[in-house]
């Protein structure tokens, strides 16, 4: 399927890799619809693109690449819900902004997506260890990674 989009012209997404989340992603609940998007060969950091609105995506990378104690807790509905075959068919991922010269993850707002199922929730995490804005890099390291 051809997605457009504001940052990336038209992307060629293979249908059956289009992540849903069913209750949207903070903010934006009425877009569900989503795609991972590699546009460079820095394996760190990805665009989550809505496959629905050209303008909406999201930097987001794996937190466990620079919070290694980093953990969610995934509850039994949650499994169901996401059709996990268990803990380990999941990925989780977080959302990264610019704040103050650095790039920073929301650590307690995780999406944890379900590796085969491809579908997606925003969890809110009760832990307080973990910010909504967890510094990652500083811009200057992040430019060199080419993150936008």
């Amino acid at each position: 399927m051809l997605v457009e989009t504001s940052r990336f012209g038209s992307v060629e997404i293979d249908g059956d890799r289009v992540i849903t989340f069913a209750d949207g992603i903070l903010g934006f609940p009425q877009h569900r619809r989503f795609a991972l998007l590699q546009t460079g060969t820095d394996p760190v950091f990805f665009w989550l693109q809505s496959v629905d609105d050209p303008s909406l995506a999201f930097v987001v990378c794996d937190p466990l690449a620079f919070v290694p104690d980093y953990s969610v807790p995934v509850r039994r509905e949650d499994v169901e819900e996401l059709r996990l075959r268990d803990l380990a068919d999941s990925q989780v991922l977080v959302i990264v902004n610019k704040s103050d010269g650095h790039l920073t993850a929301n650590l307690q707002g995780p999406l944890v997506i379900g590796a085969n199922s491809l579908i997606g929730r925003q969890m809110v995490l009760s832990d307080k260890r973990f910010g909504t804005r967890h510094r990652l890099l500083k811009l200057e390291a992040a430019a060199a990674r080419r993150v936008g």
